[in-house]
């Protein structure tokens, strides 16, 4: 139930890349000087190797779709579950938990909602759907965070690969001074390494990490409201005052427009 949010991500991580070179070329550089093939090999090289050697297999397959999940702006509509939980409970409360069975076999549900529904529907005990619920919630987390330390590992290797390339540079530069005159380049485009190790992660790996903590607290918060919805369901709950336990978990923005909303229906 997450919002995409695919070209603004990739437009911010553009975008401060362009800053960068943007500032240096202002300040008299030019992109050329910026360019080291060398250095990149280096540094993106031996943060990928290294943090391959760190991260398990199993978990270290999913990168590519971890960028693809990190794109995302996380967005969660939980006003949309209160109202399709409502509906849920009015339906339960008319017809019974046994009539919910035909609305959650639809493709579209979201499995965990089918999961908690499915139970309370089978009459099982809510102490019992609470703490299989809370343990997939748990599960879940351990595994969104197997997966964002494969960019935090990367993003703590790529400044150490700068500076392992920018010493391998200057060992190269020293080893050779048969010409003093084109020292301060070859300096300059060793620096070349720490400065791709420090960028890429500060503004690509750390980024990447942090984004997908964000989007896992995001998730945990509805599956936490999914979990409170279906206890309330089972235990026959007035759907309104169902709601209003749902609407602990709305943020005060996202609670204001909800009880305008509210406010605009009854009126």
């Amino acid at each position: 139930m997450l919002e995409t949010g695919l070209g603004m991500t990739i437009a911010f991580i553009v975008l401060s890349f362009v800053a960068l070179i943007g500032a240096y070329i202002l300040d008299g550089g030019h992109i050329h000087g910026l360019l080291s093939p060398t250095a990149a090999l280096i540094v993106i090289g031996g943060t990928i190797c290294a943090t391959a050697v760190t991260i398990p297999l199993p978990v270290l397959k999913n990168v590519g779709k971890l960028f693809v999940v990190a794109m995302r702006n996380g967005n969660t509509n939980l006003t949309t579950l209160i109202q399709y939980f409502t509906d849920l409970s009015i339906k339960a409360r008319k017809e019974g938990l046994l009539a919910l069975e035909a609305d959650i076999n639809a493709e579209e549900i979201d499995p965990f909602i089918r999961k908690g529904v499915s139970l309370a529907v089978d009459g099982t005990n809510p102490e019992l759907i609470k703490s299989i619920m809370e343990t997939q919630i748990e599960q879940m987390t351990e595994r969104h965070h197997a997966q964002s330390k494969i960019f935090e590992s990367a993003g703590g290797y790529a400044p150490t690969m700068g500076i392992l390339g920018t010493v391998m540079g200057l060992v190269h530069v020293l080893s050779n001074l048969a010409d003093p005159s084109s020292l301060g380049e070859k300096i300059a485009v060793a620096f070349l390494a720490t400065m791709y190790g420090i960028g890429t992660a500060n503004i690509l790996w750390l980024p990447i990490g942090g984004k997908l903590k964000a989007i896992n607290e995001l998730e945990v918060r509805e599956k936490l409201m999914i979990v409170e919805a279906v206890l309330s369901i089972t235990s026959g709950d007035n759907p309104q005052v169902m709601v209003q336990k749902l609407k602990v978990f709305l943020d005060a923005k996202t609670l204001a427009a909800f009880e305008a909303a509210e406010g605009s229906e009854n009126g």
